[in-house]
């Protein structure tokens, strides 16, 4: 058993909610920061068997994408002179981890 930590761009997250739901991946959403820009992400929890990783981190791929946005109105714990014109923000980052238990009540 593996539990999947993504970390997706808001602008993706409902799509990859949607795409990980259809394929009946046990998915958990939370509203999370990035430390950087300190703008809003999504970290997804997504527990699944060691022989599903891969199609969850294909779907991940298909559905997030990296893209530029304007740095300025971005980034409220840093001074704006500190900030380029814009930055490339990902679309996911994301952490595989080994279950040594799972249980459900």
């Amino acid at each position: 058993m593996k539990l999947i930590l993504a970390i997706v761009n808001n602008d993706d997250s409902a799509v990859v909610a949607g795409a990980l739901s259809r394929e009946y991946f046990t998915v958990t959403k939370l509203s999370t920061t990035g430390g950087f820009l300190m703008v809003g992400n999504t970290t997804f929890l997504i527990g699944t068997d060691d022989d599903r990783v891969d199609r969850a981190i294909e779907i991940l791929k298909e559905h997030c994408s990296t893209r530029v946005k304007d740095a300025q109105p971005l980034g409220t714990g840093l001074k704006d002179s500190s900030l380029p014109e814009s930055v490339n923000v990902r679309g996911a980052t994301v952490f595989v981890l080994g279950v040594e238990k799972h249980e459900k009540f």
